[in-house]
């Protein structure tokens, strides 16, 4: 069992910056591949980036070069640092953990709002 928290969401202004974290507790954090996914009001949940448990990333075209996803398994917490935020950034951030084997072992955080906007 994992228990996901995210944290750092907020109002900033487009060209700004925010840092998410996702802290888990509970089971072994290395053997999860982490991911951020995001919902916008009226649309479907997408994908942003991900991290295997090696950590090894994949981004989201929508995303690439302005967001960064990281790892620090000592600290079992999963970031994703986001630049040049534009108002189409605007959305619900999950963290998501996948246990690397097993992928019915499937977790999600509770969410943190983002919005970019003047």
């Amino acid at each position: 069992q994992v228990q996901l928290v995210e944290s750092g969401g907020g109002l900033v202004q487009p060209g700004g910056s925010l840092r998410l974290s996702c802290a888990a507790s509970g089971s072994r954090f290395s053997i999860y591949a982490m991911g951020w996914y995001r919902q916008a009001p009226g649309k479907q949940r997408e994908l942003v980036a991900t991290i295997t448990s090696g950590g090894s990333t994949n981004y989201a075209d929508f995303v690439k070069g302005r967001f960064t996803i990281s790892r620090d398994n000592a600290k079992k917490t999963v970031y994703l640092q986001m630049n040049s935020l534009k108002p189409e950034d605007t959305a619900v951030y999950s963290c998501n953990a996948r246990h690397i084997v097993d992928s019915r072992l499937d977790y999600w955080g509770q969410g943190t709002q983002v919005t970019v906007s003047e």
